[in-house]
């Protein structure tokens, strides 16, 4: 046996059966809207990190380089 769909509006269960095909539809769209904002933060948090990454990367560099420039200074 299969449980039918439900929607939560307000504290109150709606099955799936019960709703006009307008309704369905609304129902389709949050559901599909929630899964990519999920998909996106997922993501974004990729892209943060990656970003990190490479700001770090940069900074160490500059910092080698400043270093190599003050060793040449001091000869």
């Amino acid at each position: 046996m299969t449980e039918e769909n439900t929607v939560s509006i307000d504290g109150t269960e709606i099955k799936e059966s019960d709703m006009t095909d307008e309704q369905k539809y609304f129902a389709r769209q949050i559901t599909d809207l929630r899964n990519k904002k999920l998909r996106i933060e997922f993501e974004l948090d990729q892209i943060v990190a990656s970003l990190n990454a490479f700001q770090n990367a940069l900074i160490q560099t500059t910092k080698e380089v400043a270093e190599d420039v003050l060793k040449e200074v001091k000869k």
